[in-house]
């Protein structure tokens, strides 16, 4: 769960977004024909997982597919944050 929790960060999610776009760029600028294009297709993956926040390898992991959910305070044994804001 360790990792699920780092890649949800800020700093994570970051990562995944410029590895994403590195792929994608290698792809496009640097090796030439179909297995350049596979290679910017596959760095789609991480740019949009980061992106949107999602951790396409969570059925792996068994965590939760969505970012924020992972970031859902430890304290919380339901799972359920208690949002003490004053609306």
């Amino acid at each position: 769960m360790g990792f699920a929790r780092f890649m949800a960060t800020g700093v994570g999610r970051g990562m995944r977004i410029v590895a994403g776009a590195a792929l994608i760029a290698g792809g496009l600028l640097r090796v030439r024909g179909g297995r350049g294009a596979v290679l910017a297709l596959i760095g789609l993956v991480p740019l949009f997982a980061g992106t949107f926040d999602v951790c396409v390898l969570a059925p792996l992991l068994r965590v939760p597919f969505k970012g924020g959910d992972v970031r859902v305070p430890a304290d919380s044994a339901d799972g359920m944050s208690l949002d003490t804001s004053v609306r």
